[in-house]
Order: structure tokens, then sequence, then C-alpha cells
């Protein structure tokens, strides 16, 4: 008779596709964040990180790339278009410690995106649902202006991401400059003009919406309303297939 063999049996595991695509978005996520391709958006970025704000001069800015943030399961995904300086760039995350992410979050959240309406810090402890965020450029760029070399480098990372996103059915870009990048990164034709509210569809059946941007000259002249931007997330929801999400819609609506 022989030995019984002392090699124990190990269960296999199965490695399901949403743990796989949350390791490889967490391998590019750390490959994005030391990027040093463009000169330029290195030498401001850090700049900035070393000069601080008067209001977060005790705090330790990111002052790096800042990666996409969201569910790797998700079926929205939201462009901008780059870090704030002070705002991504000292946070780490993108649209994260600045008025434009007050804005976006809080729609977020009414709209069944988010888990709270506030977007701080990296251990705020936000975390979205069915939705992903990133910027078309990772590096805050002087004068919130990247160059067309700037953007086509970085487009790298937008489309790595997207292509690992593969759940993803709409994409909202908020702006005319991410509204470029991803009709020419999917393919939009015939690419409708900018505006809030637009919708193409890509040659794969993705749809790109419109929205202005949350920044502060859209809100603080009117030309972006709270209802505006929630309009936009709720068709988005929509046209992703999940079920209406309301929460606390404001009375002046």
């Amino acid at each position: 008779m022989s030995a019984p063999s002392s090699v124990s049996h190990v269960p296999r595991v199965h490695d399901d596709p949403p743990a796989r695509r949350r390791r490889e978005l967490t391998r590019l996520a750390e490959e994005i964040s030391v990027c040093r391709l463009c000169p330029r958006l290195v030498a401001w970025r850090e700049q900035v990180a070393r000069e601080r704000r008067a209001a977060f001069a005790d705090e330790e800015y990111w002052g790096r790339p800042v990666p996409g943030f969201g569910d790797p399961e998700a079926r929205v995904c939201i462009v901008g278009l780059a870090p704030a300086a002070h705002g991504g760039n000292r946070t780490g995350r993108v649209f994260t410690g600045d008025r434009s992410g007050d804005w976006l979050y809080n729609v977020m959240w009414r709209t069944g995106f988010a888990n709270q309406p506030t977007s701080v810090a990296l251990s705020d402890g936000l975390e979205l649902r069915g939705a992903y965020v990133l910027a078309a450029v990772r590096c805050a760029p002087p004068a919130n202006r990247p160059t067309t070399e700037e953007r086509d480098t970085c487009a790298r990372y937008m489309r790595r991401e997207l292509e690992l996103l593969d759940d993803l059915r709409v994409l909202v870009a908020l702006g005319s400059f991410a509204y470029q990048v991803i009709a020419r990164e999917l393919g939009v034709r015939p690419r409708p003009v900018f505006g809030h509210g637009v919708e193409a569809t890509a040659r794969d059946g993705r749809v790109v919406m419109c929205s202005y941007h949350p920044s502060q000259q859209n809100t603080f002249t009117g030309k972006l309303t709270e209802k505006m931007l929630y309009d936009v997330f709720a068709r988005a929801r929509e046209l992703a297939g999940y079920p209406r999400v309301e929460r606390a819609r404001p009375t002046a609506w």
C-alpha cells in the first residue's frame, strides 16, 4: 500500500470578473499616480503642492496624477476635464475638496449613485454605486488648460479604464473638453455640437451625454442649476437601466 500523500487538497477559488476587474483598476490607479510623462504638468502640480493655498497651509497635498474612482461594475462613467489645483491635486481623489465636487456628488447622492452627498477627503467614506468618475487629464494644469499634447498623452489611461469597465452603457461628459475627448475615443460619428442635455451614440451603442461643467463660473451665473444637473443624472440612470432613485429634492424645484 502506498503512503498517503502529504499534499493537502485546497479547493480552487474561482476568480470572479468583478474581483479581477477591481484588481486591474487598482493596479492601473497605482500606475497613473506615478506618471511623469508631461513635464509642464509635473512642474505645476508639484509647485502647487509645495506652495499651497493659505486655507490648506497645514495639509499635505497629494501633488500627483489623480486616478479614476468608483464602482468597477459601473454602467455610468462621469468624465471631467482635470483635477482642480486645490481640489483633487490636494486630496488625491477626483472632484474632491472643491466646489465642483460639492455640486457633483450632491446630485449623484440625490440620484442614487453615491452613498453620501459630500466629498472632502480620501478617508471620508464616500462610495459610488453604479458609477465611476475620472478626468480626461489626470494632473492639474496651469489655468485649468491642458495642451493638446497633454490631452493626447493622458488619453491612454482613460482608454484602459474604459476597457476594464466593460459594463458601461452611458458616459456623462462634464464640459465640452471632456465631450471632445470621449467622442474622439469612442468614435462618435456624426458628432453633435456640445450642449447641455445633448446625447450621442457611439459605434458600440454606448450613449454619451453632455452636461455643462459644475464649475463656479457656471453655477454662480446660473448657466448650470442644480435641477439641470439632476436631470442629466436621472436620465443617465434611466439609460443605464437602473431604477429611479430620489432623495430630498429641493422644494424650489
